[in-house]
């Protein structure tokens, strides 16, 4: 019965179904416009579809391959090109297509690298290193898994209508424990924090939810089976990490060994995380989750100990501040500057770190940098994983330390900031 079920939810038809409910018409060479008049041809391209999904997952990829060929070893075009000719859509609604995109967006990295700063210079520190640590824990759990199990992403005759990602494995859909991890998080770590309704904040963290799982079964990125799996274990971490991580924080915040042993702690997950048996991005994107999050507690830890830090006078739930103009001013100049600092970081730490590690390997940085994508370059491996630690660490540090200080000598930060504890 399992077996049955997991294969419904596997289907192809599956996703193919839910594009065709959100105006996308499949058309084929033949001029062919209903799939489901092509019942039999269908089934044809399904059986070919399980024979190339047992086929990749056996084999791997040359190492002379380069990612962009990779890139297309996953995608329409890996079946053949008969078959690539013949997946043809149009996209009939606009409005579904526009939402779905920018859905898809809630889970990307552009929306981390705004969301989370802006967390922190303009709503809530105590619950932002809350919310970051449970996304951190979950998010690694899941991008580790997708190089365990291996399974492919839906293959042919699934239209895929973004083809970012689409180079790493698809189980299980780590855009759904976003979905789940980030504002379910929010909703629990802020409930009993501060008075507001709390069947909005219920309604609005289902509608994200939704919106995102929604959007990579759209996109052709996801079977339901892969949304399915990714909510299950999402939901089953955020349970069990909503309580520890809150008593978790004050050790993190508190303790002379905390940044010791969240850095090392990260390290070691980076260096430890599951290989794939072929090169996809997941293990870099990893690197960037857990870095964030090190630089993000460290930044918080040296505020606490330099004194910066002292607990609030008054017991939650906290009336909320809505800003005047005066501080949506303020708050409008802190995300302008605060995003103009991260940039540049960005830019310095990348450039900085990623020549002294080609340095310390005695390589060519540009000559390293244009070489393939493969398991066997070790050394690009490790000058990506080391530059990405380094330069997305000190982004975490300056959004939760330098950036504030920064912000306290141009009299424009929060009047709470340093009560968040």
């Amino acid at each position: 019965m399992w077996d049955q079920i997991i294969e419904y939810l596997k289907d192809p038809s599956l996703v193919i179904k839910v594009q065709n409910f959100f105006g996308v018409t499949y058309k084929s060479n033949q001029n062919t416009h209903n799939n489901e008049s092509s019942e039999v041809l269908h089934s044809e391209r399904l059986a070919l579809a399980s024979e190339t999904s047992e086929i990749k997952q056996h084999k791997r990829i040359p190492s002379n391959i380069s990612s962009s060929s990779q890139s297309s070893y996953d995608t329409d075009s890996s079946a053949d090109s008969g078959a690539k000719d013949a997946v043809e859509c149009s996209i009939n609604n606009r409005f579904w297509y526009y939402l779905f995109v920018l859905g898809t967006e809630l889970g990307d990295e552009i929306f981390y690298a705004t969301f989370i700063p802006f967390w922190f210079w303009n709503i809530d520190g105590a619950v932002g290193r809350r919310v970051v640590l449970v996304w951190t824990v979950v998010m690694y759990i899941g991008q580790g898994f997708k190089d365990i199990i291996r399974w492919p992403r839906p293959g042919y005759p699934v239209k895929k209508l973004q083809q970012k990602w689409a180079v790493e494995y698809g189980m299980p859909s780590t855009h759904a424990m976003v979905g789940v991890s980030i504002p379910f998080s929010v909703l629990l770590y802020t409930m009993d924090r501060y008075q507001y309704p709390i069947p909005w904040g219920v309604v609005i963290a289902f509608a994200w939810c939704t919106l995102i799982c929604v959007s990579r079964v759209y996109l052709g990125m996801h079977s339901v089976l892969d949304i399915a799996a990714g909510l299950v274990l999402a939901t089953a971490l955020v349970s069990v990490l909503i309580p520890l991580v809150d008593y978790l924080d004050s050790f993190l915040l508190t303790s002379q060994l905390a940044p010791l042993v969240v850095i090392a702690l990260s390290i070691l997950v980076i260096v430890y995380h599951p290989n794939a048996d072929k090169w996809t991005p997941t293990r870099g994107d990893t690197t960037m989750i857990v870095s964030v999050c090190a630089g993000i507690l460290t930044g918080s830890w040296t505020n606490y100990q330099l004194g910066n830090m002292a607990a609030s006078p008054l017991d939650p739930p906290y009336e909320i501040i809505w800003p005047s103009k005066e501080m949506l001013g303020c708050t409008i100049l802190r995300t302008i500057l605060g995003f103009c600092g991260v940039l540049a970081t960005r830019a310095i730490g990348k450039s900085c770190s990623y020549a002294f590690v080609c340095a310390l390997l005695g390589k060519d940085k540009n000559q390293l940098r244009n070489s393939e994508n493969s398991l066997d370059n070790k050394n690009k491996i490790i000058v990506e994983l080391s530059y990405k630690y380094f330069t997305y660490g000190m982004i975490g540090f300056n959004t939760t330390y330098v950036f504030p200080n920064v912000f306290d000598l141009l009299k424009i930060n929060r009047p709470t900031y340093y009560t968040e504890i």
